[in-house]
């Protein structure tokens, strides 16, 4: 039986590897998209070739431009990433790693691979309960850009195909997301969320993705199995 295409944007974080697991328990073919695009955390792409290789997906394309030309993001500036900040800090306002127009640079691109291999389904592992701020990682935000996306292709256009961008992860907790993946068998060793990498090769464990992360794995009751430099 021919399994439904589908295309992940991988970033190799905790997010975007669940859901993958759940297009593929969902029976998905997966087309892996990821993007290296001037990031200090590079270490991140790594980490999707490995988490690509574990799906087992039937292809993974790494894409290079760099957003650093221009700027505005502590993840591609010379901005110092945000340390220790409270988890009351980490919930209001919009943090200076955010990366702008981000989301819909990657959906872009997603698209432009759902359009070419006959695709009409579309995953990333966006979040808007345990989140810092991005105001690219809400429904309100997703549902946008499907309806453009329906009006932008051509496939759509010539009726071929109605395009669906699924967010699985939107509604839960960094918690929920881990307890998920756990019982679909990611190995989170293979995953990488540090905006601010040690010397090491640590995870900094102070930076806002590393507390979400620290603070999910707690909340989950499950161990973290990454090394962190600051314990």
């Amino acid at each position: 039986m021919t399994r439904q295409k589908a295309v992940i944007l991988l970033s190799g974080g905790i997010d975007s590897a669940t859901a993958a697991a759940r297009a593929q328990q969902d029976h998905f073919e997966l087309y892996a998209l990821t993007f290296r695009y001037g990031q200090r955390h590079e270490r991140e792409i790594e980490a999707a070739r490995k988490v690509a290789a574990w799906l087992k997906t039937k292809e993974h394309l790494i894409l290079e431009f760099d957003l650093r030309a221009i700027g505005g993001s502590a993840l591609t500036d010379r901005i110092q990433v945000p340390k220790g900040r409270s988890a009351s800090d980490i919930a209001h306002g919009i943090p200076v790693t955010y990366v702008p127009a981000r989301n819909t640079i990657f959906l872009s691109f997603g698209l432009a691979l759902a359009e070419k291999i006959e695709a009409s389904d579309i995953f990333f592992g966006a979040n808007q309960l345990d989140y810092s701020g991005y105001p690219d990682c809400r429904d309100e935000y997703i549902s946008a850009f499907e309806r453009m996306a329906n009006l932008a292709t051509r496939a759509a256009v010539e009726g071929k195909m109605q395009l669906k961008i699924h967010a699985p992860l939107i509604h839960m907790t960094k918690a929920e997301i881990i307890r998920q993946g756990a019982k679909l068998g990611i190995d989170y060793a293979l995953t990488w969320s540090c905006y601010d990498a040690s010397p090491d090769g640590k995870a900094c464990g102070l930076c806002d993705s590393c507390q979400l992360r620290l603070k999910g794995f707690k909340e989950a009751g499950l161990a973290d199995p990454i090394a962190y430099s600051a314990f």
